[in-house]
């Protein structure tokens, strides 16, 4: 790929009178165009003077991003094998240039499972802190995407807040915002107008998210399928409520069904990645797999051709309380009426009956989502159907929902899985603590238990010198004789 008409005469311009970097390194333009290049100490920042490519537009011209060749390095597969996946949308890299720079993270076939965090302010809990305390949680832990739902407080300095502190990408459900401003304006939700969704959507483009939730498979066909049908537990989707609300109001069909051109012209513009929300999903486990959930899933499955057709991202996003013997089914169902687009799913969450457990509920759910091929998890929190998360209630939900994608991708054999659970063994049988520390999915907390819970002994402090790997080790790989203790 070319840098188009570069002359090393741009290089002399002071960088105080260049334009806001609005593309970093990974970016992808068309080589027709002319670019300004400026050299920084960790990235460079493209500035394009025309219109740059998405991913999949560069995929499908055979071009590698540096972005691409990025998630190609940490994936251990060849640049070639990476192109040709997204390039048939089976990957997306969500990355907007307007948010530079982040880490580039892939998503979907052959890649290792990504889990996302939740975060966001409440009309109780607004306050900017305690949100930018949870994004430092996320990172800490390491997760590979955040979503700021953010509903109450100062919404717009909340997200451009997170979105300066998270340098991986971020998500959005732009609906959220253009609901509370028509409350602000209008006084209800379903005096929304079209156009107030359709400005917040590319608002927050031109400010950086990389992905956004759109419920546009929420139609009015739907609807009637969820009146003729009923349900349990009716609609438990806040996007696909509020969608709801103003096509029953109006009695017109959802305006980003109505208008996905539209929104179609705004992600190809930020290359924003659609991740096509699933408004109708189940919230109990009596309504999973009915029929309005499945019309939603065959609208989805026509949007991601439609996209594609605009050299437009999409993942689809999947269902949220399905029993154990539903969810394999549920996968593979998705997976070909969307012609394998990546699988994003909350959960899901196999029983209704653990409120304060339910990201334990939701990582069994996620380990046989991801191994029969879901692509993306979305934690869930301790706090889920009960209140707002602590900063606790993110670690622990993160890091269930790390272990649930990291069990899948053991047995989807995604490269070094395996290897890195044969490597931990090996330490450990050798009592190398040193060498586990480097390989367990949460090291801080590895450290806190083996400082607070000290022993003399080499082994740990639950059997001391009674350990059975130190005990076998002596007599099975050893002389058969115990040298010192109690053997």
């Amino acid at each position: 790929m070319t840098f188009g008409n570069v002359t090393s005469a741009l290089f002399s311009l002071s960088p105080h009178i260049l334009p806001r970097p609005i593309a970093a390194a990974g970016t992808p333009f068309l080589s027709s165009h002319r670019v300004v290049i400026k050299r920084d100490w960790s990235y460079t920042i493209i500035l394009l003077k025309g219109r740059f490519m998405t991913q999949l537009e560069a995929a499908r011209k055979g071009n590698a991003t540096d972005a691409l060749k990025t998630v190609a390095k940490e994936e251990g597969i060849p640049v070639d094998s990476l192109i040709k996946l997204v390039a048939e949308g089976k990957v997306v890299i969500p990355l907007n240039p307007n948010h530079a720079p982040i880490h580039p993270v892939g998503i979907g076939t052959t890649l290792r499972t990504k889990v996302n965090v939740n975060l966001g302010s409440s009309e109780d809990f607004p306050e900017l802190e305690n949100e930018l305390k949870k994004v430092a949680i996320a990172l800490k832990y390491e997760t590979d995407t955040i979503m700021d739902l953010s509903t109450g407080g100062d919404i717009q300095t909340i997200r451009r807040q997170v979105l300066d502190k998270a340098r991986i990408p971020l998500g959005t459900v732009p609906v959220y915002q253009a609901a509370i401003r028509a409350i602000s304006q209008r006084g209800a939700i379903v005096e929304m107008t079209e156009d107030d969704l359709f400005d917040v959507i590319e608002g927050q483009a031109k400010e950086g998210v990389d992905f956004m939730t759109i419920h546009a498979g929420l139609t009015s066909k739907a609807i009637e399928r969820l009146k003729n049908q009923g349900r349990v537990a009716d609609v438990v989707s806040r996007g696909g409520a509020f969608h709801l609300a103003w096509i029953l109001h109006h009695q017109k069909e959802n305006p980003l069904f109505a208008h996905f051109d539209r929104m179609l012209d705004i992600a190809h513009k930020y290359d924003i990645t659609l991740s096509l929300g699933d408004g109708l999903r189940p919230g109990a486990i009596a309504d999973a797999s009915d029929r309005p959930q499945i019309e939603e899933l065959l609208t989805l499955g026509e949007l991601v051709k439609r996209a594609w057709d605009r050299n437009v991202q999409v993942m689809v996003e999947g269902p949220g309380h399905v029993p154990l013997d539903q969810i394999e089914m549920n996968i593979k169902l998705q997976k070909q009426v969307c012609q394998g687009a990546p699988f994003y799913v909350l959960g899901p969450l196999v029983t209704d009956i653990a409120p304060g457990y339910d990201h334990i509920v939701s990582a069994i759910g996620g380990a046989i989502a991801a191994s029969a091929g879901a692509d993306f998890l979305c934690y869930v929190t301790p706090s889920e159907h009960l209140g707002l998360p602590s900063e606790d209630d993110v670690r622990e939900g993160l890091m269930a929902s790390k272990i649930a994608a990291h069990t899948a991708d053991i047995v989807k054999g995604v490269k070094g899985a395996r290897d890195r659970d044969l490597k931990l063994s090996q330490a450990r049988k050798k009592l190398d603590w040193e060498q586990q520390l480097q390989l367990v999915l949460d090291p801080h907390k590895f450290r806190s238990v083996r400082e607070q819970r000290r022993t003399d002994s080499e082994a740990c402090s639950m059997c001391g010198e009674f350990c059975a790997m130190r005990i076998v080790s002596e007599f099975l790989n050893g002389n058969g004789k115990a040298e010192d203790g109690p053997c």
